[in-house]
């Protein structure tokens, strides 16, 4: 199976002489040993708890043994020890079994009892274990060539090797079909690769060349462990496989560390060990300031997580704080409506003079409370309009509408109001009739009727216009007034939750700051939109609302 290095008699002459390649072969398993220990070792160290932690310190001693079985049976020449080094290359065929179990327990685990069920996929490996001392494994020794010669458990190996490593890639390729997040996969997919690059290795140099002969290139192979372990190490690094923070850092730098100073067993001439001196302790600084730098990183970067998983429970917090303010507002909106609604109707009975004849100092005092449970009534109609919107429960009802038509019905409704104010309420229509526009109607006139209503309280004197036109597929309604502006500052301001002007208090006491919020909201419900212009301070103003004509497809 595998031949000794140095031993008396004539040898075939594929085998290799101990002065040609001693240092070749140590440059070679050394360092995929070490490596393969270290990231099995710092793995376990970090998470003694985890069972896949666990399973991989399992696997990667294993390969570390294989590894170490194949160096020791090159490195002597005693033919005893050449059958007993020889004996443990069957422990291949447990490493594919040992992943599976792997697999199963960090990709397909359904509980915690899971590792159990999984313990049978070791049932064709028990007579590899108990047959690992007898005939059955290595059958006799040349001690002339201290040449082995393996038995029929050398082939039952083999095909349990590519069984598992066929069953392997089946549970690997399935999981990336099965995971739907696109990092899972691509965390899946590195160690399936990594798994391929160790079985072809292993299967090709290990098993596939000594048969025909090239029991050499059993030297190759611990390449594959080490190639396997770099890619579960980009896993690590990469995806926070496992949940290891600085292992994959710290495992590198010290293999680097270890690589360069085993360089010292090679070197004869002292200038190079001079050499190889300094670049080990410059290997070591800078290895020692990297791995510092990942922990104040990593540090760094959970001290983020903390704070924003902190965020996000504050944020749940006021969500639901929010949606409580948003209920209690609609229960009490809903309550104060019909005792004011019930108010205005016997205010205007009275003022009306259904009730009996009233003296003018009584009515006047009759309209100044008509006036303020108007105020209320809108006040209590906006706040149940904003907690209707915010909680998804406004309703619209899309219908082909007459921009112009309820253009009219506003200005009729406020032309006596604005009359009374002494202002001017014009309304300018186009020439030609506009095409009709999908919306909801009642939210428009609400919207539009709002403006005007706005519009006439803030100007002191001069007019307001209602002009209507089209655009680019919308129909554009346009309220224009000579009222005391909006200065520029307060612009991208004005359509939020409760905002005021800083001069509108002083001439309307009785507005909240929710009609432009609640009309903005409407607007973009109706797939339109709101907007407003000033030149400044007693400049007046114009807000522009925007109806589209039609619906575009994926809004209908």
């Amino acid at each position: 199976m595998i031949n000794n290095l140095l031993c008396e008699g004539e040898m075939p002459k594929y085998i290799f002489y101990a002065s040609d390649i001693p240092h070749y072969i140590y440059y070679i398993f050394l360092p995929s040993i070490i490596v393969t220990f270290l990231l099995g070792l710092f793995i376990y160290l970090k998470d003694r708890k985890n069972i896949s932690t666990r399973i991989f310190f399992v696997l990667t001693m294993i390969m570390v043994s294989w590894m170490i079985s194949m160096l020791g049976n090159w490195a002597q020449n005693d033919s005893r020890l050449s059958a007993f080094f020889d004996s443990f290359n069957v422990l291949v065929s447990v490493i594919p079994a040992v992943f599976i179990y792997f697999i199963l327990n960090t990709f397909y685990r359904k509980g915690e009892s899971a590792y159990l069920k999984n313990i049978f996929i070791f049932i064709p490996i028990l007579p590899i274990l108990i047959l690992l001392p007898s005939k059955f494994n290595v059958e006799s020794i040349e001690l002339g060539w201290c040449e082995t010669t393996s038995g029929k458990l050398y082939w039952y190996m083999a095909f349990i090797l590519v069984i598992y490593a066929l069953y392997a890639f089946f549970l690997l390729f399935k999981k990336i079909k099965e995971f739907q997040e696109i990092e899972r996969k691509k965390q899946v997919g590195l160690v399936l690769f990594g798994f391929l690059v160790w079985t072809l290795i292993s299967i090709v140099m290990g098993v596939l060349l000594p048969l025909l002969n090239r029991p050499t290139s059993t030297i190759w192979a611990p390449i594959s462990c080490t190639l396997f372990a770099a890619f579960i190490t980009w896993s690590i690094v990469k995806y926070r496989f496992l949940d290891i923070k600085l292992m994959a850092t710290q495992a590198l730098v010290v293999s680097l560390v270890l690589l360069i100073g085993s360089q010292f067993f090679f070197i004869v001439s002292n200038i190079n060990r001079v050499l190889t001196g300094i670049t080990l302790v410059l290997s070591a600084a800078f290895g020692w300031m990297l791995i510092e730098s990942v922990k104040r990183e990593v540090q760094r970067k959970e001290e983020l997580q903390i704070m924003s998983n902190r965020l996000a429970q504050a944020n749940d917090q006021l969500r639901k704080l929010d949606n409580a303010k948003s209920e209690f507002i609609s229960i009490a909106s809903h309550q104060l409506r019909t005792p004011l609604t019930a108010i205005k109707g016997f205010i205007s009975l009275l003022i009306e003079g259904s009730y009996g004849k009233m003296e003018p100092a009584h009515r006047e005092i009759m309209n100044k409370v008509y006036i303020s449970n108007e105020r209320l009534i809108a006040l209590v109609e906006d706040m149940l309009n904003l907690s209707r919107i915010e909680s998804g429960r406004m309703e619209y009802s899309f219908e082909k509408v007459k921009i112009e038509d309820v253009a009219k019905e506003v200005y009729d409704t406020f032309a006596i109001r604005s009359k009374e104010k002494g202002l001017k309420l014009e309304l300018k229509l186009p020439e030609a009739p506009l095409p009709e526009a999908m919306t909801d109607r009642n939210k428009i006139r609400e919207v539009i009727s709002n403006l005007v209503d706005n519009a006439i309280k803030y100007t002191l004197k001069g007019w307001v216009s209602i002009r209507i036109s089209q655009k680019d597929g919308k129909i554009i309604v346009a309220i224009v007034d000579t009222g005391i502006g909006v200065p520029k500052d307060e612009l991208p301001y004005l359509f939020e939750k409760f905002s005021r002007g800083k001069d509108i208090s002083r001439l309307n006491t009785g507005g909240t700051g929710l009609g432009l919020h609640v009309g903005k909201r409407m607007m973009e419900a109706l797939h339109g939109a709101i907007n407003v212009e000033s030149e400044g301070e007693g400049k007046g103003s114009t807000f522009f609302i925007e109806v589209p004509i039609e619906m575009e497809e994926e809004n209908r």
